[in-house]
């Protein structure tokens, strides 16, 4: 497999690493991004060991970068958000929404009964945060749409339950909620089994973008291949894809299109070496620039945080099959 021809790697790069954080940083990946008022804002998540540099993992936060351009960035070196009361014991995986100009961020929670998908709230200084609603374990992975749908909130989540499905075997929802507060109205967008190049699980990416034919929505799609050493672990045996369909306008439980074939396969050295967990894209952020050109924030080999680019004309085409 291979990635699909509309996709550009920046050539800078990584765009963060742990070398650009000025706290203690190991691991910078799988970031929530979004352009606020003409100014990208990052939260990424920042695993770090000790001592710095040894694959004894210590902890993790969530940091704050700024950037002019979506390209070169600045870490606020006052910025590192943790979680942790004696239930709850971390937050990671950062997704950034704005809606009706307030800004909200899921994240998964690790909580020492199970995982649980979070929301919360902050400002533009991002100080601090105000936790909002958590699911019930096991759910992960939340997106909400960037407006009110039917006059609802909506986002798309990745519960995984392992007996009804079976190991790894994980699809995506949908919820809608009033108030972003209590969630109902549950339903399948898309199985596993309907996506060619997984056979294992899938799950939201980045939150869906808004275009005249569906929300654009990325998603991950995992593929277990022969465990070896491939990272940090003794045995790694999973590969990580990007992919991308299309959902109805009016009611985004209904998948319009989808490509094939995965959006992003690891292929760069980035991706595929050195890292805690090689052969891994992750997406967190999507951004649809006025010029039409697509930003595709992702998570590389669970080490760095990455950029590509792609025209929206020749994703849209993908989906629809044109």
């Amino acid at each position: 497999m291979k990635s699909a021809d509309c996709i550009v790697r920046h050539p800078l790069n990584p765009i963060l690493s742990a070398k650009d954080v000025p706290f203690d940083a190991d691991l910078v990946f799988n970031a929530g991004v979004h352009k606020i008022d003409g100014t990208y804002y990052m939260l990424f998540r920042n695993d770090y060991c000790s001592p710095r540099g040894s694959h004894d993992l210590a902890g993790t936060n969530i940091g704050l970068a700024r950037s002019a351009d979506g390209i070169k960035w600045e870490v606020d070196p006052d910025i590192r958000w943790e979680l942790s009361d004696g239930e709850i014991n971390r937050i990671y995986d950062p997704r950034l929404q704005v809606i009706d100009g307030e800004i909200y961020i899921c994240f998964a929670v690790g909580t020492r009964h199970g995982i649980r998908g979070g929301i919360a709230k902050t400002d533009k200084s991002f100080r601090s945060f105000e936790m909002l609603s958590m699911s019930a374990p096991d759910n992960r992975n939340m997106v909400l749409f960037p407006e009110k749908i039917n006059g609802k909130f909506m986002r798309l989540e990745r519960p995984f339950p392992v007996y009804s499905r079976g190991y790894d075997i994980f699809d995506i929802w949908s919820s809608d909620s009033a108030d972003l507060l209590y969630w109902g109205n549950t339903q399948l967008v898309l199985g596993t089994e309907h996506v060619p190049f997984a056979n294992a699980k899938i799950g939201p990416a980045a939150p869906p973008v808004k275009t005249d034919k569906g929300w654009l929505t990325v998603f991950h799609a995992v593929s277990a291949v022969e465990p070896k050493k491939n990272g940090w672990e003794d045995k790694w045996g999973k590969e990580y894809y990007a992919g991308i369909m299309l959902l109805d306008l009016k009611d985004p439980t209904k998948v319009i299109g989808m490509y094939d074939k995965p959006l992003l396969v690891p292929e760069a050295d980035y991706e595929t070496k050195g890292g805690f967990r090689n052969d891994v894209i992750f997406p967190g952020g999507m951004i649809l620039e006025d010029n039409g050109e697509v930003k595709i924030y992702y998570g590389a080999a669970d080490t760095v945080e990455c950029l590509a680019t792609a025209n929206v004309d020749d994703l849209l085409a993908l989906c629809l099959n044109k």
